[in-house]
């Protein structure tokens, strides 16, 4: 466990705080408890957490009170808050004041997990003095290839121009995103991400612009949108190309003249963010085929920022591997900690079509089948143990050109990988997420793009 990964949880009902501690601390965290705000303060002053993820209602000092008193014991300590529906104003104000994120109930495990991880990844950022090559953890490599993008970075981050994020599923695009938006000016104000592809067209306009009390049926109270949220910060649309045409003429329009209305609303609102965005499509192609706006794209790829896929930079492998395996390992009391070199050599040849996120995958895997010290190619899994096939299942056409063939046989790949994974899998989402290293919006999103459904 790393120093300042002691988390402090903070909630008036003593059964609440027994539960998030069943839940924390198999994932490596010493867990602290305080049942009330001032008890939390205490704690905070003589233990000194790295995070404290507080309740925002309690009897006597709430959590903005918490979060206020925290910030003047350690400037740099982490606070999440957690919050109902009916207070979802004040996290904002929280948010402003200096608490890291929110959490609004009901939530799931793997949501507090990605919070407290996120929000731990920026206390070691802030206690890590000047800026270094990479001030997140996860961000591992020394290729040619990733250096580029960090050459990158380090001329925009601190510009205002928007960023456009380009590259295949599970390279690291939102990471990338955070990345950047803690090496600019904005920093210490809000990073806000909104999954373009998960909310359905209604839901994902009330959320990014907000809504007004009796806007439509169900706004029982007036709630401020995800763009209120990042003022002053950077807002990161994730999977951009997903974005209805609708919603691209309206996003347009809020780029273009930085203000917007809450819906039902008649109050114009200013906008001060920077926006960030990401796709793993070619948006050129799609501003073709006019399923993309020309000009939103113009306005969006001001910058872009290509992240390489793992096959252009093998050479980090090892060290990607070696990453993952001490992250994972920090949960077990006798987890490997060597890969062994029979092992290392099956993941450097492996081409890895789900790039990182399937090498984390796979660590987290053999560690959890591992029964020695070091993981051998039996502790990996099936598709890495026995190496790629050595003649490809679809020929490439090459009467087409380069990029149009090769877009054919990744389309060909991707069906008839997506395919005889669920068909393993029995159509289980979830384990056919787990096993391809990918998260599940990507496979419904596949299922959807090639029909896959039946």
């Amino acid at each position: 466990m790393a120093e300042g990964d002691r988390i402090l949880v903070v909630d008036d009902e003593k059964d609440m705080l027994q539960n998030y501690q069943r839940m924390i601390q198999p994932w490596g965290y010493e867990c602290l408890t305080a049942a009330g705000g001032q008890k939390a303060i205490e704690l905070i002053r003589k233990e000194m957490p790295g995070l404290v993820l507080t309740d925002l209602r309690m009897p006597g000092k709430d959590g903005l009170e918490v979060l206020r008193a925290a910030k003047t014991i350690d400037r740099d300590i982490v606070v999440i808050l957690i919050t109902a529906y009916a207070t979802i104003d004040t996290a904002v104000q929280a948010i402003k004041e200096g608490a890291f994120d929110y959490l609004q109930k009901p939530f799931t495990s793997e949501q507090l997990r990605n919070a407290i991880q996120k929000g731990l990844d920026q206390r070691r950022r802030l206690r890590s003095g000047p800026l270094r090559a990479s001030p997140f953890q996860e961000i591992v490599g020394q290729s040619p290839a990733i250096q580029q993008v960090f050459q990158l970075i380090a001329k925009v981050a601190d510009s205002e121009a928007n960023i456009l994020l380009t590259g295949e599923t599970g390279t690291g695009k939102e990471l990338f995103a955070r990345y950047l938006h803690h090496q600019s000016r904005r920093a210490r104000k809000a990073f806000v991400p909104i999954d373009c592809s998960s909310l359905p067209e209604s839901l994902l306009e009330s959320e990014l612009f907000g809504y007004e009390k009796g806007a439509f049926t169900g706004a029982h109270i007036s709630r401020p949108g995800l763009l209120e949220l990042a003022q002053g910060g950077s807002i990161f649309f994730d999977e951009i190309a997903e974005l209805k045409p609708d919603l691209q003429v309206k996003l347009l329009r809020v780029i273009q003249e930085r203000t917007y209305r809450r819906i039902g609303g008649r109050e114009w609102i200013s906008l001060d963010v920077r926006i960030l965005s990401a796709t793993n499509r070619d948006l050129n192609r799609e501003v073709a085929q006019e399923r993309f706006r020309e000009d939103l794209f113009y306005r969006l790829n001001v910058v872009q920022v290509a992240l390489p896929p793992m096959r252009e930079r093998k050479e980090d492998i090892p060290l990607l591997a070696q990453h993952f395996l001490v992250h994972f390992g920090r949960s077990g009391r006798s987890s490997p900690s060597a890969i062994s070199p029979e092992a290392m050599e099956r993941l450097a040849r492996y081409p890895w079509p789900g790039n990182i996120r399937e090498l984390q995958n796979a660590i987290e895997r053999a560690v959890s089948v591992c029964e020695g010290g070091v993981i051998r190619p039996q502790d990996l899994p099936e598709p890495i143990r026995v190496g790629p096939i050595g003649r490809l299942p679809f020929q490439p056409k090459v009467d087409l050109p380069f990029k149009e063939a090769k877009e054919l046989w990744i389309a060909s790949f991707e069906r008839e990988y997506l395919s005889q994974l669920l068909r393993e899998q029995r159509g289980n989402i979830s384990r056919a997420a787990q096993q391809a290293g990918i998260d599940r919006k990507t496979i419904h999103r596949l299922i959807r793009k090639y029909g896959l459904k039946d």
